[in-house]
């Protein structure tokens, strides 16, 4: 079905984005749906509503239930935790770095190590020699890729991203839009978003 498209949008430093990244490529393969991975910025997108940091900053209770929530999550479908400090990371020098690959052929791989880096393995990713072994363990040129996301055009195209993000009506991440333009919401509408993108809605 040439519609069973689904676009995947998501910002390395969001919680709830980790599983979601982790989990969306067999799913989708079972489903039958092509994915497009969207990598874009929350902070001016939070800016806009007034908050300078993570709602999980500002909201302590809230803060205190997703961090277990996400313990949870991911010990339910086996993937490693380790809570990131400090929360949260800058995210974009992974973000041009991730729109580098994604226009090659590694850039899926790269945002799933960049997730683990971050949330499995404490790492942080707003420093470039966690980018770089990254990119080195991906058998990618470290000195080329973090060139190329410094060029005018990379910068460009991930503002470009964001603010697309915002014309769409994104508020948070993760994020799936259909081709029909349904907009899911969290890692936990991640099954329903592929079946409504299986149908062409």
């Amino acid at each position: 079905m040439p519609d069973a498209k689904l676009d995947f949008w998501f910002e390395f430093a969001s919680t709830y984005s980790y599983p979601a990244a982790m989990r969306i490529a067999p799913l989708a393969r079972e489903a039958g749906v092509v994915v497009r991975f969207r990598p874009f910025l929350l902070g001016p997108i939070f800016a806009a509503q007034g908050w300078t940091t993570s709602p999980f900053n500002l909201f302590p209770a809230k803060g205190r239930h997703v961090w277990r929530d996400l313990e949870r999550i991911c010990s339910d479908v086996g993937l490693p935790f380790r809570r990131p400090e400090p929360f949260p990371q800058n995210s974009v020098l992974a973000s041009r770095v991730a729109l580098v690959g994604l226009d090659a052929d590694w850039g899926e791989d790269f945002c799933r190590a960049v997730y683990r880096a971050e949330f499995a393995e404490g790492k942080r990713i707003d420093e470039p020699d966690t980018i770089r072994a990254i990119l080195s363990a991906l058998n990618v040129e470290p000195g080329d890729a973090m060139t190329a996301a410094q060029s005018t055009t990379v910068k460009d195209k991930l503002r470009a991203e964001t603010s697309k993000a915002q014309e769409l009506g994104i508020f948070g991440a993760p994020t799936f839009i259909t081709a029909g333009g349904e907009l899911f919401w969290g890692n936990d509408r991640l099954e329903q978003a592929l079946v409504w993108a299986g149908r062409g809605l």
